[in-house]
């Protein structure tokens, strides 16, 4: 694991509210997933949205998934702490969860 890089998502995590890592950018998202989850944020009316494209940057693609111990893209951290990829979005959005967390 490379520290460096590990140090880099938690600097990115905790001085963004909203992080979201993808593939492609908000404008043009690369997979399904990564659409997916922009286009929850964008319905929630998620103003201050980071978003990190992780096939600009392998070393963060690969280093995302040992920060969360999770092994899909995209990953959303709201206020520092890992909240899930799109399927967990999408649950939490469809309940109201995603809505609550990210008023709080």
């Amino acid at each position: 694991m490379n520290a460096d890089i590990q140090q880099r998502i938690k600097e990115q995590v905790t001085t963004h509210p909203v992080v979201l890592y993808m593939k492609g950018n908000p404008q043009f998202p690369q997979c399904g997933f990564s659409a997916n989850a922009v286009g929850i944020l964008n319905a929630l009316g998620v103003k201050e949205l980071f978003t990190v494209d992780v096939l600009q940057e392998p070393e963060i693609r690969n280093g995302i998934k040992e920060y969360a111990n999770w092994p899909t893209i995209p990953q959303l951290y709201i206020k520092g702490e890992f909240v899930g990829g799109s399927d967990i979005m999408t649950e939490m959005y469809q309940s109201g969860e995603l809505k609550k967390l990210l008023a709080s």
